[in-house]
């Protein structure tokens, strides 16, 4: 099935499919680490902090986890699929549900050093969208599924237009 083709520079059309499994070697050489792709600026709540309180905190930061600190210690993480799976439903008031309770623990982290491709067999191995990014043990930053489709569109789109010879629009992250 070809997704998106335009024709190449002897006007035979290839897919974008085609091309990213050709890239796939090359993915390794000169790509980006986890820490260039992490976000930095972290958001955090308290263990006792509600459900409902939780999932405004995501809203209004546009974000889909936050790390769940005691203290300056980071204990857990909560998601946006914790909330759903483990608290919508359970059935109980999501105002009366703590963090704690549906929190995931420990962290599933990643050193930031790491390439891209690890990042993602992590998370297909592990069932998870989100990782926190380590440096020296200490976590920096987090990364999510969204961070790696943007990053591997970029990838692809400046393949293309190396190939094309003429440039795609930039795609931001925000």
């Amino acid at each position: 099935m070809i997704i998106y083709a335009r024709p190449n520079k002897t006007g035979v059309r290839t897919s974008v499919v085609n091309r990213v499994w050709r890239w796939k070697d090359e993915r390794g050489r000169g790509m980006a680490t986890i820490s260039q792709l992490a976000n930095k600026r972290l958001k955090s709540i308290g263990p006792k902090a509600s459900i409902t309180s939780a999932a405004k905190t995501m809203r209004t930061a546009r974000i889909g986890s936050l790390f769940v600190k005691k203290g300056k210690q980071l204990v857990g993480i909560v998601t946006d699929t914790d909330i759903v799976r483990r608290a919508v439903a359970s059935g109980k008031p999501l105002g009366k549900l703590t963090v704690e309770k549906i929190m995931t623990t420990p962290i599933c982290t990643i050193e930031g050093s790491q390439s891209v491709d690890d990042a993602q067999d992590m998370m297909a191995d592990l069932g998870v969208r989100h990782l926190g990014v380590t440096k020296n043990g200490e976590i920096m930053g987090i990364v999510s599924v969204r961070n790696l489709l943007l990053h591997y569109k970029r990838y692809a789109q400046s393949k293309i237009s190396q190939e094309m010879g003429y440039s795609e629009p930039k795609i931001s992250q925000d």
